[in-house]
């Protein structure tokens, strides 16, 4: 969020023409927190104020603008001054850039780039979305394994200014096939003359370059590495993925998750800046859906009329029975959806996780029909068997409702569909049609 006091200031700045001031704030101030203030300014304020940085500084507040915002101040600048941006950029960061752009504006760009890092970003934007690939940086320090700690520490010496990081060292053989790794922590405390090949950890674990973005943050989790190595087919090591970018990627999926569990279609932008017609667009969409459903539900009620006529007091317990079944089918998809994502559980395993859910089942549905029972008994002013006939309902549409709940996001994944597509109002909807028809059978079987 802004600072409301560095506002004026900035803004003070800017009127006097102060290039001191300017640059000391470009400076002085992390480049999360200028950029972020930036944000509040016009695009050819904010090429203003950055002119007055140095260039790697430039380069470091524009990679913390929000993409949308870099996309605007692309189509605001001179080719001469951001085809120099862009060519000091980190090249993952350079390569999210450019995925953004018009294909026209890419072309325009590129031969104003050197040719090196032409060829290199070609290659980046090849790869599939949210791939590896795509997620990786080619800034990465490598060795070769015969040479002794102290050359390794002078050729890193020479390697740390253009590399993103250099705490963990590659080890690449003649064909840049990955052969290890050795971390620089364990350079530093070894004897100067020990070959790297004998530091080396050779248990390589690495990632393919066209492995899925959730596979990767996934992976580097599970081994607590701050960067892994992204190999090709033939396992020649072509490039990185930082922990910076994982949680980028950990932040964007667990946002598409909540906005699919809540039946919205994923916002590409933030909800602030995403037009207002998108946004409609993406809600009704799944809004229109489940109307659709709630209408089956409409529909099924209405074949049991004759019930209510001739006991009214059924159609009180109507809600309790439907909200019962779908909030225990929404918590059960929740549960599962999150286990799926979190590759705590795989989908050849959904026989355990069935007869787990319908012992759960069996046990909160017992446990809310007995509850349930006190107030139906009164209600149905005594009525005994009216009390057993809701609490049995109640009982069936939670196990009923539990073992949906977590059968169908296993379903869609093992579809090579998204588990949280199953939203929560999704399975409450489904959940619905399904109380009314046990609870009116067991009405018409048991009461009328």
């Amino acid at each position: 969020m802004y600072d409301p006091l560095l506002l004026p200031e900035i803004r003070e700045m800017l009127l006097e023409g102060d290039a001191g001031a300017m640059r000391e704030f470009c400076e002085v101030f992390h480049p999360a927190t200028v950029a972020e203030n930036l944000e509040e300014f016009t695009d050819a304020e904010i090429w203003e104020i950055l002119t007055h940085a140095s260039r790697s500084r430039q380069v470091e507040v524009f990679e913390f603008l929000p993409l949308d915002r870099q996309r605007e101040l692309v189509g605001s600048a001179d080719q001469e001054r951001l085809a120099g941006l862009i060519e000091e950029m980190a090249p993952d960061d350079r390569a999210d850039l450019l995925s953004e752009l018009e294909p026209e504006q890419v072309e325009a760009l590129l031969p104003l780039v050197a040719q090196a890092e032409r060829a290199e970003i070609r290659k980046l934007l090849s790869y599939p979305e949210s791939s590896a690939g795509s997620l990786m940086t080619t800034d990465y320090a490598s060795l070769p394994g015969e040479v002794t700690v102290r050359e390794a520490l002078n050729r890193l010496r020479l390697q740390a200014p253009d590399r993103e990081t250099i705490y963990y060292v590659y080890i690449l053989d003649d064909q840049r096939v990955l052969r290890g790794f050795v971390s620089l922590r364990k350079l530093i405390l070894s004897h100067p003359e020990r070959r790297v090949s004998d530091l080396m950890d050779s248990d390589i674990i690495s990632v393919r370059v066209t492995d899925d973005q959730e596979f990767v943050a996934y992976k580097m989790a599970k081994y607590d590495f701050i960067a892994m190595p992204v190999v090709d087919d033939q396992g020649r090591l072509v490039g990185i993925v930082t922990h910076d970018d994982v949680l980028d990627v950990v932040r964007e999926e667990a946002t598409e998750d909540a906005h699919r569990l809540a039946a919205v279609a994923p916002l590409e932008q933030s909800y602030l800046t995403t037009p207002l017609p998108i946004i409609v667009w993406k809600r009704v969409v799944w809004l229109v859906f489940l109307l659709g459903t709630a209408c089956v539900t409409a529909f099924t009620l209405r074949q049991y009329d004759s019930a209510v006529d001739l006991l009214p007091w059924v159609a009180w317990f109507l809600p309790m029975v439907m909200a019962s079944g779908g909030n225990a089918g929404s918590q059960s998809a929740t549960l599962i959806i999150r286990t799926l994502a979190l590759n705590e559980a795989q989908v050849s395993q959904w026989r355990m996780i069935a007869g787990r859910e319908v012992i759960l089942g069996l046990v909160l549905g017992l446990v809310l029909a007995s509850i349930a029972f006190v107030p139906a008994y009164f209600l149905s002013h005594y009525h005994l068997t009216g009390a057993l006939t809701v609490a049995a309902t109640i009982a069936m549409v939670v196990l009923v409702g539990t073992f949906v709940g977590s059968m169908l996001p296993i379903l869609f994944k093992s579809l090579g569909m998204d588990p949280a597509l199953m939203s929560n109002p999704f399975i409450a909807a489904l959940s619905d049609v399904g109380a009314v028809t046990i609870y009116y059978t067991l009405v018409f079987a048991l009461l009328v």
